[in-house]
């Protein structure tokens, strides 16, 4: 669901005092074992395609706990994107405690175990 204009977000950082902002371009809907569930979505490496910051209930335990990112295509005509959680990886901050990486927002702190995807890097468990 793309917003009327892109809404600057401002989402922490893995070092405590540093923000991001990001200009979110929309919402990403999807039903998840019948749950309905919501991704803020932010520009993606690529122009025109998208990336969403999230944790879920695997972070910390399974799962490397600050958060993973999903990068998406770009959507198509209608708008959708294809969402592959089996692509979640970690961030930079999963392996060095130097780097900055953003934070999810909170709406982007699933409330499901989301299995797929990079783990805990094994040097960190």
């Amino acid at each position: 669901m793309p917003f009327g204009e892109p809404r600057p977000t401002t989402v922490g950082a893995a070092v405590d005092g540093l923000q991001h902002v990001y200009d979110a371009p929309g919402r990403i809907e999807f039903e998840l074992d019948g749950q309905p569930l919501s991704l803020t979505a932010f520009p993606g490496h690529d122009p025109g395609s998208l990336i969403v910051l999230f944790t879920d209930s695997t972070s910390g335990v399974t799962t490397y706990a600050a958060n993973r990112v999903l990068e998406l295509g770009t959507p198509g005509p209608d708008g959708q994107v294809v969402l592959d959680f089996n692509r979640a990886t970690n961030l930079p901050r999963a392996y060095t405690d130097l780097a900055t990486c953003p934070l999810p927002p909170p709406e982007n702190r699933l409330p499901v175990a989301i299995e797929a995807g990079e783990k805990i890097p094994a040097e960190r468990s």
